[in-house]
């Protein structure tokens, strides 16, 4: 049984726990803050060059691109956003499970993965997927250039044949409290959405300069370009929610662990004292006889 020296040991050792969770929950929340708002300042600019895409599409009568064609999907190249470090509740499992139904509902095609975030790279590589290439340590400050890089890469693949698809497999960003497991396919160009608006919208009245032909050219590697970058603000805000409410969860664990213990340390001790004034008194009640 343990003893009052055990439960003190116990009950230390779940405070000292319990501070480290209250720390990095204050940690998450002040880099959610910051990712959130980097993530919502990102969805117009994206939105809105969605919309010039839309237009400047609508005004070629066939639209020719590489990005643009079309192929039978037979090698489809995936890149799984997951967070750099764990202590998120299910974040990474989520995005894995994801991530795993895709690859099963496309297990007759070649699939070759990007990972972008540590745990998926390392969960990904254990269950043997070839990588086209990996992007850690990337989440926790999103940079420009990372996504110019993977879209970069993205674009040149489907170029030269080597893909005939390329997938988004992220979380994105919808509250604290929760997040939209997305699965967004991001080659061949086919249909670029604008949030969810109604397709029925007056078309904007833009005017350009340069041939639509040329603007294509041009604004097609940017969307791609911006949706790989707004995949990543996403995701970086939700890991940061989802760490923060797993360490709030954690941390309010502890103090329940801690109020029972001390309750059954009370009840130990309280017997240990019981049982010595018994004693003391047989041994009182036996010397008076």
């Amino acid at each position: 049984m343990p003893t009052l020296l055990d439960f003190r040991r116990r009950i230390r050792s779940v405070k000292n726990t319990q501070q480290i969770t209250r720390a990095m929950k204050f940690i998450a929340a002040a880099r959610l803050r910051r990712a959130q708002e980097s993530a919502l300042a990102a969805r117009p600019y994206a939105l809105e060059l969605a919309r010039v895409l839309r237009s400047t599409m609508s005004r070629i009568e066939e639209p020719q691109h590489p990005l643009l064609a079309k192929r039978a999907e037979k090698n489809i190249l995936a890149i799984v956003l997951t967070g750099e470090r764990g202590l998120a509740g299910p974040f990474n499992t989520n995005i894995l499970r994801k991530a795993a139904e895709f690859f099963r509902a496309n297990r007759d095609k070649k699939i070759v993965v990007v990972p972008v975030g540590k745990k998926g790279r390392d969960s990904l590589k254990r269950a043997g997927f070839e990588f086209a290439a990996e992007f850690v340590n990337v989440l926790a400050r999103v940079e420009l250039s990372t996504a110019r890089e993977i879209a970069t890469l993205v674009a040149e693949l489907y170029a030269e044949e080597r893909i005939d698809a390329a997938y988004l497999i992220f979380s994105e960003f919808k509250t604290v409290m929760s997040a939209n497991l997305a699965l967004e396919k991001l080659l061949p160009v086919e249909e670029v959405h604008d949030g969810g608006e109604q397709k029925k919208e007056p078309a904007a009245d833009y005017i350009y300069e340069q041939p639509p032909e040329q603007l294509l050219g041009r604004l097609l590697p940017r969307y791609v370009e911006t949706q790989i970058l707004r995949a990543m603000l996403e995701s970086s805000a939700a890991e940061h929610a989802a760490r923060m409410t797993a360490m709030e969860s954690a941390t309010k664990n502890a103090g329940e662990v801690i109020e029972a213990l001390t309750l059954h340390m009370n009840k130990v001790r309280q017997a240990a004292i019981t049982k010595e004034i018994i004693e003391i008194v047989s041994g009182a009640a036996s010397t008076a006889q």
